[in-house]
């Protein structure tokens, strides 16, 4: 599992563990919409919340999940859960049906730092680029086409990240003996090596318990 705030640098991050390790991207909000989309049982239910603004419950979203780990690519290859669970029932919800990660890695980054990242970034709309004025200025010539985008003002920021940060504490609690931070103000790359450090070691100690077997 991998958790992170918006603008930690988790899609990044998440895209280099599946490019390394082969491991198949569970990302429950790709679920939720896939499902839908397809009109299986599980999306019939849940577009009935969505439909009238409501939040899919809990043991919907779980079967979904549930779901999804059975299948022929996940057990070969094994998952990665991205952003899920989210708060200490979903947590409890899918313990109760035996999914639990080997590691649970949160990139840890400082609210300033996120909001510096947040407000900072601008996007070209004819191109979908998005800039950063600090971190990846813009050439000039598309300087006066950007735009921000609604929600990154500073003050939808700092509420995402309050919300970000009251459910991850309560969920990291679950995974204590399986929790490693990672320091996210770093560079992507670096960031990168230190996770990629803990997997490899993850997978050279199961591999070591199979051959023990």
């Amino acid at each position: 599992m991998i958790a992170g705030a918006p603008a930690a640098g988790k899609g990044t991050q998440c895209a280099k563990i599946v490019d390394k390790f082969g491991l198949v991207h569970v990302s429950v909000g790709d679920l939720l919409r896939a499902e839908v989309e397809r009109g299986t049982e599980a999306g019939k239910k849940a577009q009935q919340y969505m439909d009238q603004g409501d939040l899919v419950p809990n043991e919907v979203v779980v079967e979904m999940v549930k779901n999804r780990l059975s299948q022929g690519d996940v057990k070969e290859h094994g998952w990665l859960l991205d952003g899920y669970p989210r708060s200490a029932s979903q947590a409890e919800a899918i313990e109760k049906e035996g999914i639990r990660p080997d590691l649970f890695i949160l990139i840890d980054v400082p609210d300033e730092h996120l909001i510096e990242r947040i407000v900072g970034r601008r996007l070209d709309p004819e191109t979908g680029t998005i800039y950063h004025l600090k971190f990846k200025p813009p050439p000039q010539e598309v300087t006066d086409r950007l735009i921000q985008r609604s929600d990154d003002t500073e003050e939808k920021a700092r509420n995402r990240l309050k919300t970000h940060n009251k459910n991850v504490d309560a969920v990291v609690s679950t995974y204590d003996d399986v929790l490693v931070s990672v320091d996210g103000t770093r560079s992507m790359d670096e960031v990168f090596e230190s996770i990629d450090g803990l997997l490899t070691a993850m997978v050279e100690k199961h591999e070591l318990a199979t051959v023990g077997q």
